[in-house]
Protein backbone atom coordinates (compact mmCIF):
# COMPACT_ATOMS: atom_id res chain seq x y z
CA UNK A 1 0.00 0.00 0.00
CA UNK A 2 1.68 3.53 -0.98
CA UNK A 3 2.14 6.09 1.92
CA UNK A 4 -0.35 8.19 2.13
CA UNK A 5 2.04 10.48 4.32
CA UNK A 6 5.65 11.21 2.09
CA UNK A 7 8.80 11.76 4.40
CA UNK A 8 12.26 12.05 3.95
CA UNK A 9 12.61 10.99 7.50
CA UNK A 10 13.54 6.98 7.57
CA UNK A 11 14.54 4.87 10.46
CA UNK A 12 16.57 1.82 10.61
CA UNK A 13 14.72 -0.19 12.76
CA UNK A 14 10.89 0.51 13.55
CA UNK A 15 9.05 -1.77 16.63
CA UNK A 16 5.48 -2.60 16.37
CA UNK A 17 3.62 -3.86 18.86
CA UNK A 18 0.30 -5.17 19.90
CA UNK A 19 1.10 -6.28 15.41
CA UNK A 20 -1.57 -8.68 15.28
CA UNK A 21 -4.65 -6.40 16.79
CA UNK A 22 -7.13 -4.51 14.17
CA UNK A 23 -4.64 -1.73 13.81
CA UNK A 24 -1.79 -3.59 13.90
CA UNK A 25 -2.45 -5.34 10.66
CA UNK A 26 -3.34 -2.34 9.23
CA UNK A 27 0.11 -0.20 10.37
CA UNK A 28 1.77 -3.25 9.52
CA UNK A 29 1.86 -2.67 5.92
CA UNK A 30 1.79 1.13 6.05
CA UNK A 31 4.73 1.37 7.97
CA UNK A 32 7.07 -0.41 6.26
CA UNK A 33 7.45 3.17 3.72
CA UNK A 34 9.46 4.54 6.50
CA UNK A 35 11.66 2.03 7.94
CA UNK A 36 13.90 -0.35 6.56
CA UNK A 37 12.88 -2.91 9.00
CA UNK A 38 9.83 -3.42 10.45
CA UNK A 39 10.33 -5.43 14.10
CA UNK A 40 6.38 -7.03 14.87
CA UNK A 41 5.72 -8.21 18.37
CA UNK A 42 2.15 -9.53 19.73
CA UNK A 43 1.40 -12.83 21.50
CA UNK A 44 -1.04 -13.63 18.75
CA UNK A 45 0.19 -15.51 15.71
CA UNK A 46 1.76 -12.98 13.63
CA UNK A 47 1.92 -15.20 10.35
CA UNK A 48 5.02 -15.27 7.76
CA UNK A 49 8.17 -12.73 8.05
CA UNK A 50 7.56 -10.68 5.22
CA UNK A 51 11.16 -9.05 3.25
CA UNK A 52 12.03 -6.01 5.53
CA UNK A 53 10.52 -7.78 8.83
CA UNK A 54 11.41 -9.38 12.00
CA UNK A 55 8.83 -11.17 13.47
CA UNK A 56 9.40 -11.15 17.61
CA UNK A 57 6.96 -12.69 19.58
CA UNK A 58 7.34 -11.49 23.15
CA UNK A 59 4.73 -10.91 26.53
CA UNK A 60 4.63 -7.39 27.76
CA UNK A 61 4.48 -8.80 31.05
CA UNK A 62 7.86 -10.57 30.94
CA UNK A 63 11.00 -7.66 31.53
CA UNK A 64 13.66 -10.10 29.92
CA UNK A 65 11.84 -10.66 26.70
CA UNK A 66 10.77 -6.62 26.53
CA UNK A 67 14.39 -5.89 26.65
CA UNK A 68 15.79 -8.25 23.87
CA UNK A 69 12.33 -6.57 22.15
CA UNK A 70 13.61 -3.26 22.23
CA UNK A 71 17.50 -3.83 21.25
CA UNK A 72 18.84 -2.05 18.05
CA UNK A 73 15.55 -0.15 17.85
CA UNK A 74 15.13 3.22 16.50
CA UNK A 75 11.48 4.06 17.94
CA UNK A 76 8.62 2.09 19.07
CA UNK A 77 4.87 2.14 18.07
CA UNK A 78 3.45 0.80 21.38
CA UNK A 79 -0.10 -0.62 20.53
CA UNK A 80 0.67 -3.96 21.90
CA UNK A 81 -1.96 -4.54 25.44
CA UNK A 82 -5.42 -5.56 26.38
CA UNK A 83 -7.91 -3.03 24.31
CA UNK A 84 -10.75 -3.54 25.91
CA UNK A 85 -12.41 -3.55 29.26
CA UNK A 86 -11.44 -6.82 31.02
CA UNK A 87 -11.28 -7.68 34.37
CA UNK A 88 -8.44 -6.00 36.24
CA UNK A 89 -5.87 -9.38 36.47
CA UNK A 90 -5.04 -8.94 32.81
CA UNK A 91 -4.97 -5.45 32.33
CA UNK A 92 -2.13 -5.11 35.24
CA UNK A 93 -0.48 -7.56 33.58
CA UNK A 94 -0.44 -6.34 30.26
CA UNK A 95 -1.45 -1.93 30.57
CA UNK A 96 0.06 -1.86 33.80
CA UNK A 97 3.41 -4.02 34.60
CA UNK A 98 3.73 -4.03 30.48
CA UNK A 99 4.41 -0.69 29.74
CA UNK A 100 6.50 -0.40 32.77
CA UNK A 101 8.67 -2.86 30.85
CA UNK A 102 8.65 -1.28 27.95
CA UNK A 103 9.54 2.26 28.97
CA UNK A 104 12.54 0.15 31.22
CA UNK A 105 13.89 -1.66 27.88
CA UNK A 106 13.52 1.54 25.90
CA UNK A 107 15.57 3.59 28.84
CA UNK A 108 18.14 0.61 29.02
CA UNK A 109 18.28 0.07 25.02
CA UNK A 110 18.86 3.97 24.48
CA UNK A 111 15.56 4.37 22.74
CA UNK A 112 14.39 7.76 22.85
CA UNK A 113 10.70 7.85 20.82
CA UNK A 114 7.40 6.51 21.93
CA UNK A 115 4.24 6.72 20.37
CA UNK A 116 2.01 5.27 22.80
CA UNK A 117 -1.57 4.03 21.97
CA UNK A 118 -3.66 5.31 24.60
CA UNK A 119 -7.29 6.03 24.05
CA UNK A 120 -10.26 8.36 24.18
CA UNK A 121 -11.68 6.24 27.09
CA UNK A 122 -9.08 8.08 29.43
CA UNK A 123 -11.27 11.37 29.13
CA UNK A 124 -15.26 8.55 29.17
CA UNK A 125 -16.39 9.99 31.58
CA UNK A 126 -16.90 13.23 29.79
CA UNK A 127 -19.77 14.15 28.46
CA UNK A 128 -21.01 14.15 25.08
CA UNK A 129 -22.46 18.05 25.11
CA UNK A 130 -18.52 19.02 25.74
CA UNK A 131 -15.05 19.51 24.67
CA UNK A 132 -12.34 18.36 25.98
CA UNK A 133 -8.62 19.76 25.92
CA UNK A 134 -5.75 17.58 26.22
CA UNK A 135 -4.60 19.46 29.16
CA UNK A 136 -8.46 18.89 31.44
CA UNK A 137 -7.96 16.22 34.08
CA UNK A 138 -8.34 12.18 32.90
CA UNK A 139 -12.31 11.08 33.62
CA UNK A 140 -11.89 7.52 32.56
CA UNK A 141 -14.56 5.62 32.39
CA UNK A 142 -13.57 2.17 33.29
CA UNK A 143 -10.31 0.12 34.12
CA UNK A 144 -8.81 0.00 30.76
CA UNK A 145 -9.47 3.90 30.58
CA UNK A 146 -7.03 3.88 33.98
CA UNK A 147 -4.62 1.67 33.02
CA UNK A 148 -3.99 4.28 29.85
CA UNK A 149 -4.27 6.99 32.30
CA UNK A 150 -1.33 5.21 33.85
CA UNK A 151 0.05 4.91 30.49
CA UNK A 152 0.58 8.43 30.13
CA UNK A 153 1.78 9.49 33.80
CA UNK A 154 4.30 7.31 33.05
CA UNK A 155 5.61 7.90 29.85
CA UNK A 156 5.50 11.73 31.24
CA UNK A 157 7.81 10.05 34.48
CA UNK A 158 10.08 8.70 31.74
CA UNK A 159 10.38 12.03 29.68
CA UNK A 160 11.31 14.13 32.65
CA UNK A 161 13.42 11.61 34.42
CA UNK A 162 15.04 10.24 31.60
CA UNK A 163 14.61 12.18 28.23
CA UNK A 164 12.23 9.26 26.23
CA UNK A 165 10.31 11.48 24.30
CA UNK A 166 6.21 10.36 23.92
CA UNK A 167 3.03 11.23 21.98
CA UNK A 168 0.34 9.57 23.69
CA UNK A 169 -2.17 8.97 21.01
CA UNK A 170 -5.56 8.64 22.49
CA UNK A 171 -7.33 6.96 19.65
CA UNK A 172 -10.62 7.04 19.01
CA UNK A 173 -12.51 4.73 16.64
CA UNK A 174 -10.34 3.77 13.59
CA UNK A 175 -12.15 1.47 11.26
CA UNK A 176 -13.49 1.62 7.47
CA UNK A 177 -16.33 3.64 8.62
CA UNK A 178 -18.36 4.92 11.46
CA UNK A 179 -20.75 2.54 13.33
CA UNK A 180 -23.12 4.40 14.74
CA UNK A 181 -23.82 7.62 16.00
CA UNK A 182 -21.28 7.71 18.76
CA UNK A 183 -18.34 7.28 15.91
CA UNK A 184 -19.85 10.45 14.03
CA UNK A 185 -17.42 12.16 16.39
CA UNK A 186 -14.43 9.76 17.53
CA UNK A 187 -14.11 8.19 13.86
CA UNK A 188 -10.57 8.27 11.97
CA UNK A 189 -9.67 6.78 8.76
CA UNK A 190 -7.07 4.12 8.48
CA UNK A 191 -5.28 6.97 6.28
CA UNK A 192 -5.27 9.51 9.33
CA UNK A 193 -3.82 6.86 11.48
CA UNK A 194 -1.27 6.45 8.91
CA UNK A 195 -0.49 10.29 9.05
CA UNK A 196 -0.68 10.87 12.89
CA UNK A 197 1.68 7.64 13.34
CA UNK A 198 4.01 9.00 11.18
CA UNK A 199 3.44 13.01 12.32
CA UNK A 200 4.34 11.23 15.82
CA UNK A 201 7.22 9.47 14.80
CA UNK A 202 8.83 12.36 12.65
CA UNK A 203 8.28 15.62 14.37
CA UNK A 204 11.50 17.00 15.35
CA UNK A 205 10.45 17.86 18.72
CA UNK A 206 7.61 16.00 20.66
CA UNK A 207 8.72 16.24 24.31
CA UNK A 208 5.57 14.47 26.17
CA UNK A 209 2.62 15.09 23.96
CA UNK A 210 -0.83 14.36 24.27
CA UNK A 211 -3.40 14.07 21.02
CA UNK A 212 -6.55 12.79 20.36
CA UNK A 213 -6.80 10.45 17.54
CA UNK A 214 -9.65 11.59 15.37
CA UNK A 215 -10.20 12.34 11.65
CA UNK A 216 -11.78 15.63 9.92
CA UNK A 217 -14.79 15.19 12.03
CA UNK A 218 -18.08 18.16 11.61
CA UNK A 219 -19.11 16.46 15.33
CA UNK A 220 -16.17 16.73 17.65
CA UNK A 221 -15.96 16.31 21.69
CA UNK A 222 -12.10 16.86 21.69
CA UNK A 223 -9.67 20.00 21.07
CA UNK A 224 -6.47 19.68 19.46
CA UNK A 225 -4.96 23.03 20.00
CA UNK A 226 -2.11 22.35 22.18
CA UNK A 227 -0.69 19.09 20.28
CA UNK A 228 -0.51 21.51 16.80
CA UNK A 229 2.87 20.83 17.16
CA UNK A 230 3.11 17.10 16.18
CA UNK A 231 1.86 18.58 12.63
CA UNK A 232 -1.00 16.04 12.60
CA UNK A 233 -3.87 17.11 9.97
CA UNK A 234 -6.53 14.78 9.60
CA UNK A 235 -8.09 14.98 6.18
CA UNK A 236 -10.88 12.16 6.03
CA UNK A 237 -14.49 13.22 7.68
CA UNK A 238 -17.03 10.87 9.41
CA UNK A 239 -19.48 13.43 7.60
CA UNK A 240 -20.20 11.55 4.17
CA UNK A 241 -21.26 8.37 6.34
CA UNK A 242 -23.61 10.68 8.57
CA UNK A 243 -27.32 9.72 6.84
CA UNK A 244 -26.55 5.72 6.81
CA UNK A 245 -25.69 5.78 11.01
CA UNK A 246 -28.63 8.15 11.72
CA UNK A 247 -30.88 6.54 9.57
CA UNK A 248 -29.82 3.19 11.26
CA UNK A 249 -30.45 5.23 14.65
CA UNK A 250 -33.45 7.59 14.54
CA UNK A 251 -34.43 8.07 18.43
CA UNK A 252 -31.38 7.48 20.81
CA UNK A 253 -32.18 6.79 24.07
CA UNK A 254 -30.70 10.11 26.14
CA UNK A 255 -31.57 8.13 29.35
CA UNK A 256 -28.81 6.09 28.24
CA UNK A 257 -25.30 6.88 29.80
CA UNK A 258 -24.06 5.25 27.29
CA UNK A 259 -25.55 7.89 24.91
CA UNK A 260 -24.88 11.01 27.57
CA UNK A 261 -21.07 9.96 27.65
CA UNK A 262 -18.03 10.31 25.43
CA UNK A 263 -17.01 6.87 26.58
CA UNK A 264 -20.63 4.64 25.07
CA UNK A 265 -20.90 1.52 26.17
CA UNK A 266 -17.70 1.41 28.11
CA UNK A 267 -19.22 3.51 30.98
CA UNK A 268 -21.24 1.03 31.71
CA UNK A 269 -19.44 -2.40 31.17
CA UNK A 270 -18.33 -4.76 33.99
CA UNK A 271 -18.09 -5.29 36.82
CA UNK A 272 -16.58 -8.55 36.30
CA UNK A 273 -16.68 -11.58 38.74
Amino acid sequence: MPSCHPTSIRFQRLLLTGAAGGLGQELRSRLKAYCTILRLSDIADLGAEATGEEVRPARLEDASAMHALLEGVDAVVHLGGVSTEQPWGPILQANIVGAYNLYEAARKNGVKRVVFASSNHVTGFYRQDEVVGTDDPARPDGLYGVSKAFGEDLSRFYFDRYGIETVCLRIGSSFPEPRNRRMLATWMSYDDLERLVVASLTAPVVGHSIIYGMGDNTTTWWDNTKARHIGYRPQDSSERFRAKVEAADPHPDLTDPAVLYQGGPFVRTGPFE
